[in-house]
């Protein structure tokens, strides 16, 4: 807010300044006071769309590029011929492992668009600060954010900076409001405009409900109001009814959730990858799938590919990338990139098809809309039984 040039002002001048204030109003802001369209991917009405307004529903897959900077070409292209969308890539801010360099994140945004997809990129030196003495807090993912600015202007269209990863692990997970605000406001006060992700603590899956209970609040503290919630569902999530009633919180209350992270099994438990699958179908919300490759230390299980050879895919990559579901099944292209965009289509469970993005409304509250001169049925909303 500027500060005012005067305390004082006349009675004749602030009756002056009432009636114009009226004529505003009524025939609109002038030329010179527009807003400008909305750029970029962004939070609208709970949802992420792009920047014509059609639906993004994100159908990834995470890359260790910073483990594994020399299989990332490649990775990036394999990853994007399954039909995925998106690819979540691994960042170092250089407190835990070797920096990316602003030159280096310059040169994986335009990878991600060589191959059509959009990129998430993580830090990924925050995972389980506070139980794990090696990990950063979200204040120095920041800084590394700033500092890699200039690599990240005007790629609003195709990247979502995911500040941090698992940035709280079961110990000192009640800072992560304040922490993941404070988070934001630096990112936004230096000038970065693209959406972001947050994931949640408790090493990402939120069995504490820190994130659920505080989402609300975190999106508001937003000045662009364009944050997504990252949920990472393993263990944690053995069962379809903890699946349906964790999203379900988030869409039903119009928060916008993707699940940033799940697989198949995991050391904490057998999470329910066909409930987490088939509920993000069901409510239109996107997943990224951890990993492609490189997998160790007692889990390559969670290799979607053997040795990062394509033609080589797992039981869990066969499962996520070909099944019931899957990315090949789901996935549609970006329409930044010429996809049809759209929520994935489909068909609800009461056999009608699943409205497309930006063609329906439902202000009756029912949870049909009107598409292509037929009924749809409004994904999660009333009629999505």
């Amino acid at each position: 807010m500027r500060k005012p040039r005067s305390t004082l002002i006349t009675t004749a001048g602030a009756a002056f300044a009432a009636v114009l204030g009226l004529v505003v109003s009524l025939a609109g802001p002038t030329a010179g006071t527009a807003e400008a369209a909305p750029t970029g991917i962004r939070v609208s009405n709970g949802r992420v769309v792009e920047a014509d307004g059609s639906d993004f529903v994100m159908r990834g897959v995470n890359h260790a590029h910073a483990w594994y900077p020399d299989r990332t070409a490649a990775s990036l292209a394999d990853i994007a011929a399954t039909g995925a969308n998106t690819v979540r890539v691994v960042l170092s801010s250089g407190d835990r492992w070797t920096r990316t360099s602003a030159t280096e994140v310059s040169s994986l945004v335009g990878r991600c668009k060589a191959v059509k997809v959009i990129c998430v990129l993580e830090v990924h030196d925050t995972t389980g600060y506070g139980e794990d003495g090696a990990a950063t807090s979200l204040d120095r993912a920041a800084d590394y954010w700033i500092g890699v600015r200039s690599a990240l202007e005007g790629q609003e269209d195709y990247v979502v900076v995911n500040i941090g990863n698992e940035p709280f692990g079961n110990t000192g997970y009640g800072a992560w409001t304040d922490a993941t605000k404070a988070a934001i406001g630096r990112l936004r006060g230096a000038g970065i405009d693209h959406a972001l992700m947050v994931d949640a603590p408790n090493w990402g899956q939120d069995w504490s409900g820190t994130m659920r209970n505080n989402a609300a609040s975190v999106l508001a503290s937003d000045p662009d109001r364009n944050t997504i919630f990252s949920i990472h569902m393993y263990g944690v999530y053995d069962t379809a009814a903890e699946v349906r009633d964790y999203l379900h919180a988030f869409v039903d209350n119009k928060l916008p959730i993707v699940v940033g992270e799940f697989g198949d099994q995991h050391s904490d438990g057998n999470p329910d990858e066909n409930a987490i699958m088939a509920t993000a179908r069901s409510l239109g919300v996107g997943y990224i799938g951890w990993s492609w490759s490189g997998n160790g230390g007692g889990v390559e299980y969670l290799d979607m590919v053997t040795g990062f050879d394509a033609t080589r895919p797992t039981g869990w990559g066969n499962r996520i990338l070909r099944g019931s579901d899957g990315i090949a099944a789901t996935s549609r292209t970006a329409t930044v990139y010429g996809g049809g965009g759209g929520s994935g289509g489909g068909t609800a469970p009461n056999g009608y098809p699943y409205c497309l993005s930006g063609g329906s409304s439902d202000p009756d509250g029912d949870g049909w809309g009107w598409e292509s001169d037929r009924s749809c049925v409004v994904r999660g909303g009333a009629a999505d039984r």
